[in-house]
């Protein structure tokens, strides 16, 4: 049972991180029909941006907000001069400029940063909680309480808001809420802003269990982009289901199997989902925007 519960823990604590990238996914492709590839970058944005913020001398807690304020900036840019002027072009041309945006990010990272892994003090030590014979760090309780703080203030933000309603309806038909006097672009810009905050949240909370350096956002964005495919992508409530399952799955065959198929399990899934669930756990029907 002590064993269960351990790998349990551990994949909690990883599939938080992955809801958080899945939702990343899902806020700018209903918002623009985008898949943007540039997601796991964010992540490495912020814990890499804190990490060096703090080295400079910047209290923790301020480096950590500058932080997601430079990534929501990189996020607003990428709208700004890679999405936004080519708002018109295939999705496919998207998915490969927001690729070409993650390589350009991750070299600039390099550039700016080093190559070497970096890491961040847990914020409540790092002596482990004994729960049913398990031990779980304090840090994994922080990332996974911060993941439902996000996803609950999110849904308060779509769900109750005059701006959260202008997002919904610029998702399900972008030229009517034009029509209505919804300023479109602004809205998909903000899911860029959005989402990249996320990530780089996501970044800070991480780091101070899993080593940062410039190159981990490619592989967070793909099992990111596994989760929200199996959650369903455009669900918002799927891409945290996604991720959770998708953290559990990683965790279990790690500890039952072997270690050497974690990272496998993020493709096999996706490959799984794409053949026999292509809308995947909770997504909707195919939308047609006229």
């Amino acid at each position: 049972m002590a064993e269960f519960l351990q790998f349990f823990f551990s994949g909690l604590t990883v599939g938080s991180v992955y809801a958080l990238v899945a939702l990343g996914f899902t806020l700018i492709y209903n918002a623009s029909d985008v898949i943007n590839f540039a997601q796991g970058e964010f992540v490495m944005l912020g814990g890499m941006s804190t990490v060096f913020l703090a080295l400079g001398g910047i209290p923790l807690p301020l480096a950590a907000l500058l932080a997601i304020v430079i990534t929501t900036a990189v996020g607003l840019a990428l709208h700004r001069f890679a999405i936004e002027p080519a708002r018109d072009a295939t999705a496919v041309s998207l998915i490969v400029i927001t690729i070409g945006a993650s390589i350009f990010l991750r070299g600039v990272a390099q550039v700016i940063f080093d190559k070497r892994f970096h890491s961040l003090p847990p914020i409540f030590g790092s002596e482990p909680l004994r729960i049913g014979g398990a031990a779980i760090l304090p840090q994994s309780l922080v990332v996974f309480g911060g993941a439902t703080a996000i996803v609950v203030l999110l849904w308060l933000f779509i769900d109750r808001t005059l701006l959260g309603k202008a997002v919904i309806a610029t998702a399900v038909n972008r030229l009517a809420a034009r029509l209505v006097g919804i300023d479109t672009r602004r809205i998909v810009a903000l899911s860029f802003a959005v989402s990249a905050a996320i990530g780089a949240l996501a970044g800070v909370l991480i780091t101070p269990l899993a080593l940062t350096s410039y190159d981990v956002g490619t592989l967070l964005a793909l099992k990111g982009f596994a989760a929200a495919m199996l959650g369903g992508i455009g669900s918002a409530l799927g891409a945290v289901i996604g991720g959770l399952v998708l953290g559990m799955l990683e965790a279990f065959s790690a500890g039952y199997l072997s270690s050497k198929y974690k990272d496998a399990v993020a493709f096999i899934v996706l490959l799984a989902v794409l053949l026999a669930m292509p809308r995947g756990l909770l997504g909707r029907g195919k939308i047609e925007r006229v």
